[in-house]
Formats: structure tokens, C-alpha cells, sequence
């Protein structure tokens, strides 16, 4: 279920400056797949960026590893570029584990201060459903202890307190999760009203 609103008020009227849309959550939980589904309902409106958790690796954060401190360097570059493309005008959606809750709070925190509207979307599966849909088997060499810090498995990874959406990947179907998506930027004033019914419904 969506989550209570962080900014009831941005309801009243519709917002036509950029915002960002964070998905979190365990790899293979359906981020990526849902980043691409929203892309093409954001881009009727405004200009979108996505940026991916494996790309921004590969072009932003070459070189770093997955200690702590370096996976926080990581989001907190995902999250710098995000709130420079969003003050521009764009809607940015974002798709990367971000393990740790106290840096996609601080991560919001600098979003809300440069008045940029922030929805973090949880995408939510147990790790047994991940195990058993994992086409590399990359859960099943973790839990067999063959790769080190894997999050989830052997790097913990904290789940949203109270995130703004749940999209559970394990229960439920892309338009189903992409539905709430677009009716939670609904109620915020995100994305007009009437957008893309005939896709997430």
C-alpha cells in the first residue's frame, strides 16, 4: 500500500518543475524493470533521466568497492546528479540498492532542501523468490558463501521504514506495482491526473 504523503499540500496543484523517483531495493527486485516502465508515462510530460544503479558504476563511481563507506560515495553521487537534473526540470528515477537507510534519508533531506520532490519506491521480494528467479545464480553462490558482501545476503540491507510506495515484485505484476507508482505522483501533483490509465491498470 502507498505510503502516508510526504507533502500533501504539492496536491493542489499540478508540479511542473523536475522531482526524483528512488527505487530501492535488493538486486533482482524488479527496480530496474519498473524504471523503464515509468519512463515512457514521466515522458509525456517532461524531460526523464534514468540513472542505473550497475551503469552509474561503470561511468560515476569506477573504482569504488562495497565497503560501507564506498557504497554511501556511490549514492551519494547517484543522488548529487539526480538533484542537479530534477532543479533543471526533469524527472529523474533512480535504481540502485542503496543498502543503507540513513544515506537515502540524507539523500531526501538535500533533495527536499533544494526544493526538489522526493518518492522513494521500495521494491520489495523475499530472497528465497530472488534465489529462485535468479538466472546467474548469483543468490544461490552468495548463500553458498562463494561471493563476499552480497547484499542482502552477506551485507545486510535495510528496508524503508515508510517509503512512499511498496511494489511488491514477488506478488504481485509490473502494471500492478506501476499503478501505484503512477497514482501516488498523481496524488502528489507529480503527474497530471488522467496519465496512462490504459498502461497501469
Amino acid at each position: 500500500a502507498v505510503a502516508a504523503m510526504k507533502s500533501p499540500a504539492s496536491a493542489l496543484r499540478h508540479h511542473r518543475g523536475g522531482f526524483i523517483v528512488w527505487f530501492t531495493g535488493l538486486s533482482g527486485a524488479g527496480k530496474t524493470t519498473l524504471s523503464r516502465a515509468l519512463e515512457p508515462i514521466l515522458r509525456a510530460e517532461r524531460p526523464v533521466e534514468i540513472l542505473d544503479g550497475d551503469e552509474v558504476r561503470t561511468y560515476l563511481s569506477k573504482g569504488l568497492g562495497f565497503s560501507r563507506e564506498d557504497r554511501d560515495t556511490n549514492i551519494r553521487r547517484i543522488g548529487y546528479v539526480a538533484r542537479l537534473l530534477a532543479r533543471n526540470g526533469a524527472a529523474v528515477v533512480t535504481a540502485a540498492i542503496s543498502p543503507y537507510a540513513a544515506t537515502r534519508d540524507e539523500v531526501r533531506a538535500l533533495a527536499e532542501q533544494d526544493g526538489v520532490p522526493f518518492v522513494e519506491v521500495f521494491a520489495s521480494a523475499a530472497i528465497e523468490a530472488l534465489a529462485a528467479r535468479d538466472p546467474k545464480g548469483l543468490y544461490r553462490k552468495a548463500l553458498a558463501g562463494e561471493i563476499a558482501n552480497f547484499t542482502g545476503v552477506s551485507d545486510p540491507y535495510e528496508a524503508p521504514a515508510s517509503p512512499d510506495v511498496v511494489a511488491k515484485s514477488d506478488a504481485e505484476t509490473v502494471d500492478r506495482s506501476l499503478a501505484r507508482i503512477v497514482s501516488h505522483l498523481q496524488a502528489r501533483g507529480l503527474l497530471a491526473a488522467g496519465r496512462a490509465e490504459a498502461r497501469a491498470s
